[in-house]
C-alpha cells in the first residue's frame, strides 16, 4: 500500500531562504503555463490555432531556452524540477477542466495559495539526521525519513509551510500484515451535533464544543477586531469609487504585520487540534476491525449553502473525516461501503423498517408506531450497517 508522511524540517537560514525562492518559482511557473495556456485557448477559439490545450512541453523549453537565460535568470537559483513540476500540475489542472471532472483552474496568489515546492525524488536522499535533496544540501528533521529498499523510490516528495513551519511530504509502499477482522457491519452517522454515532453505541465528540477550541476562537475574534482597527488608522481619503487609499504601504506597517503573523498562529492551532481530533477518531473507530464500514453519501458542497449550519460544518472536517476513513479501511482491508444518496437513514425505523416522512431536524428521538424509541442519529447508523447495495 502507498503511504504518506509528513516530516517537520530544521532548516538554516540558507537553507529557509532557498526554500521561499522555491516556492516562488513554483508558483510563478504555475501562473505562467495558466496564462499561457488561456492565450492559446482564446487563439483556438477566434481561429488561430488548430488544438484546445498548448503542449506543456513546449512551454518548459520556452522557459528554460528563452526566459531563463534572458529576463528571468532568478529561475535558475533553483533546481530545475521545481519549475518542470509546477508546469506539469497545472497542465494536469487544465486537462481535469476541459475533461468536467473539476473546475477552472485559478491563478495562485502569493498571499493566499499554498506555499510548496517539488523535490526531485531521485536525489532524494535519506541521511541520519535528515535528508538530502537537488540544490538544498542536507536538510535536518525532527525526525527520520523511512527506509526504503534499494530499487525503491519516495513517491511525489514536496516541501511545504503551514505558516510556522516547514514540512516534507513524502510516499512510500509500505506492507501491512493481515488483520483478523471481526465480521460485524458497522454504520456511522456523522453530523454537527456530534462527529460521529456508531452502531455499535460509541460516539465521537465535536471538538469544536471543547473548552480549549471555544477559547481560540475568542482569542481569533478579538485579534481580528484589533487588527480592523489598525488597518482603520491607515487608511487615508477614499477614491470615487470609495476605495481606501493607506497612509503607508500595508508591507512597511510592522504592527500590522505583527498582528497577521499572530492570527495565522491562531488559525494553525485551531485547525491543529481539529485534525487531530478527526484522525484520532477515525483511527479508533477502524481499529475494532469490523469486515465492514458504511457511510452516508455526503453532499457537502450543498450543505454548505445553509448560511445558518455553514461555518458549523466546514468546522467539523466531514470531507476529510471520510477521506481518513477510507484509507485506514484500505489499510486494514476493511470493506468500506457509500450508502446512496437517497437512502432514508434517518427516517427509516431500525426495528420494523416504516419510513417516517414528517421527521424534522429538530426532532432528536425518534418515535415509531411499532414503540421504538430511540435517539435519532443512533438508529441512523443502525440501519447504514443494515444497508445492503442494490444489485442490478
Amino acid at each position: 500500500m502507498l503511504v504518506a508522511m509528513r516530516i517537520r524540517l530544521k532548516p538554516d537560514k540558507e537553507q529557509e531562504a532557498l526554500f521561499w525562492k522555491s516556492a516562488g518559482v513554483a508558483r510563478w511557473s504555475y501562473n505562467y503555463f495558466l496564462s499561457e495556456s488561456e492565450r492559446h485557448y482564446s487563439e483556438y477559439l477566434e481561429g488561430k490555432q488548430s488544438t484546445k490545450t498548448i503542449k506543456e512541453t513546449e512551454v518548459r523549453k520556452h522557459i528554460n531556452n528563452v526566459l531563463k537565460k534572458t529576463s528571468h535568470p532568478w529561475l535558475g537559483e533553483v533546481g530545475s524540477n521545481v519549475m518542470k513540476q509546477a508546469v506539469k500540475d497545472a497542465d494536469a489542472a487544465r486537462k481535469r477542466w476541459f475533461d468536467g471532472v473539476a473546475g477552472r483552474p485559478r491563478f495562485k496568489s502569493r498571499r493566499r495559495s499554498k506555499i510548496s515546492f517539488y523535490v526531485n525524488y531521485e536525489s532524494l536522499k535519506r541521511t541520519r539526521n535528515g535528508f538530502r535533496g537537488e540544490r538544498i544540501g542536507n536538510v535536518k528533521t525532527c525526525q527520520p525519513l523511512p527506509e526504503l529498499k534499494d530499487s525503491q523510490k519516495y513517491s511525489n516528495p514536496r516541501i511545504s509551510y503551514d505558516g510556522r513551519n516547514w514540512f516534507l511530504s513524502v510516499g512510500y509502499e509500505e506492507v501491512f500484515e493481515e488483520a483478523i477482522l471481526t465480521g460485524v457491519s458497522l454504520g456511522i452517522d456523522v453530523g454537527i451535533r456530534e462527529l460521529a454515532v456508531c452502531s455499535d453505541g460509541a460516539r465521537k465528540r465535536n471538538i469544536n464544543k471543547s473548552n480549549r477550541v471555544k477559547q481560540l476562537e475568542k482569542k481569533l475574534r478579538r485579534c481580528q477586531r484589533k487588527l480592523s482597527r489598525k488597518i482603520e488608522a491607515n487608511i487615508g481619503k477614499r477614491d470615487k469609487n470609495g476605495k481606501p487609499t493607506y497612509k503607508a504601504p500595508m508591507e512597511d506597517m510592522k504592527n500590522i504585520q505583527k498582528q497577521n503573523q499572530i492570527i495565522r498562529k491562531l488559525h494553525k492551532a485551531i485547525s491543529d487540534i481539529r485534525t487531530n481530533h478527526l484522525h484520532q477518531s477515525s483511527s479508533e473507530i477502524v481499529k475494532t476491525k469490523p469486515s465492514r464500514i458504511v457511510m452516508e453519501t455526503l453532499n457537502v458542497k450543498g450543505m454548505m449553502k445553509n448560511r445558518h449550519l455553514s461555518k458549523a460544518i466546514a468546522s467539523q472536517g466531514l470531507y476529510e473525516f471520510k477521506r481518513q476513513m477510507k484509507y485506514k479501511c484500505k489499510k486494514y482491508e476493511i470493506e468500506f461501503v457509500e450508502a446512496d444518496k437517497w437512502y432514508p437513514s434517518s427516517k427509516k425505523c431500525s426495528c420494523c423498517g416504516q419510513i417516517k416522512s414528517d421527521l424534522k431536524l429538530k426532532d432528536r428521538l425518534y418515535v415509531c408506531s411499532c414503540g421504538l424509541r430511540i435517539d435519532r442519529d443512533l438508529n441512523a447508523s443502525i440501519n447504514l450497517a443494515n444497508y445492503q447495495i442494490q444489485r442490478v
